[in-house]
């Protein structure tokens, strides 16, 4: 589903990464671990086109880095879901707002909208929360309302950067418990974290570890 062939990617001075060579299939569960800095979070970026390599490439199923075009671009992101650390979420709208926002852009139907969105909010534990503003909510359910949005899209990946990162360790591992509980149904998920203590949480995970934007070793 998702390959890095001989990848190079440098966006300032020292930072980036090189070689990367490595898949990963549908429905992995897949731990990017490393410390800050390492290039973590630039593999995300790769996987959902925010960067591009200089040299080598990226796929993602039908789509390559090196002959996407800007326009096919929103296309691939309905295929790649990605929740940020700091939630990016928009605070003058509601839950369901937020959530809804992207199948809005998309020109979906306002009954397919709601009937998503509810499906998806009720499968995070958020469904008594519809109304409520992100200010309203706590550090935990802002994080599981970009795990609704970005599910909402019906993904093959769900992207996640840090995603506990702003969270105490009870909330963090509810949050990869639900995480290892959607991937069970079929989405592949990639986590960037050095938090090692949660990849206990999943066993059967695969680790990618990575060290100053070079992959040091695959279980």
């Amino acid at each position: 589903m998702i390959s890095f062939i001989n990848a190079n990617c440098t966006f300032r001075k020292n930072a980036g990464v090189k070689n990367l060579n490595f898949t990963i299939d549908d429905g992995e569960f897949v731990f990017l671990t490393g410390p800050s800095g390492a290039g973590k979070s630039t593999i995300l970026r790769l996987i959902y086109m925010d960067l591009f390599p200089e040299k080598g490439k990226v796929l993602i199923r039908d789509f390559d880095s090196t002959r996407i075009r800007d326009r096919e671009i929103p296309f691939l992101r309905r295929k790649v879901g990605m929740i940020f650390q700091d939630y990016q979420l928009l605070k003058d709208r509601n839950v369901y707002q937020n959530v809804a926002l992207a199948l809005y852009a998309s020109h979906y139907k306002t009954r397919e909208i709601k009937s998503r969105v509810y499906n998806i909010l009720n499968q995070v534990g958020l469904g008594h929360r519809v109304h409520h503003r992100p200010t309203e909510l706590s550090g935990g359910e802002q994080q599981r309302v970009t795990i609704a949005r970005a599910l909402v899209k019906e993904p093959i990946v769900l992207l996640a950067d840090e995603p506990t990162g702003n969270l105490d360790p009870r909330v963090s591992i509810e949050l990869i418990n639900l995480l290892n509980k959607i991937n069970k149904k079929g989405t592949a998920v990639i986590v960037a974290t050095h938090n090692y203590s949660l990849i206990q949480r999943v066993p059967g995970a695969r680790l990618i570890q990575i060290n100053e934007g070079e992959i040091i070793s695959i279980t």
